[in-house]
């Protein structure tokens, strides 16, 4: 039924529900996951910051999905996370995708919200929102 499962994570508490709910479905359906940070391409943080919290939120998951079974391939990139999810979601070959409806506190917790509510809009698999 799912063969890919997708999960964009910004490693706040919400998407970490999500990506244990993602993993969980993709054990029992023997599904593999695909993990995806994006480096939002408007912050000003200096590069190698964003790359390196990146690269950590993304060894999490896959040190989760080991531990689970769980086959997971990592995709870090660079982009808008509100206008880029139905693009990286095909590029994957995603056949569902888990996304939690908040990210992180403040402006990045408004943000998480927009994608969440974008991905349903314009992502052309099933969505499933983890609060």
């Amino acid at each position: 039924m799912f063969d890919t499962i997708m999960i964009p994570t910004d490693g706040s508490d919400y998407s970490r529900k999500a990506e244990d709910m993602a993993l969980s479905l993709a054990k029992k359906l023997g599904s593999k996951v695909v993990a995806v940070h994006i480096i939002d391409d408007k912050l000003i943080y200096p590069y190698e910051v964003l790359e390196e919290e990146g690269k950590a939120i993304l060894k999490k998951v896959q040190e989760k999905g080991q531990e689970n079974g769980v086959e997971v391939h990592e995709i870090l990139i660079v982009g808008s996370p509100t206008h880029d999810m139905a693009k990286i979601t095909e590029k994957a070959g995603a056949d569902l995708v888990v996304i939690a409806t908040h990210g992180k506190t403040g402006l990045e917790k408004i943000l998480m919200g927009s994608v969440a509510e974008n991905a349903l809009k314009k992502v052309q698999v099933p969505v499933l929102l983890v609060k």
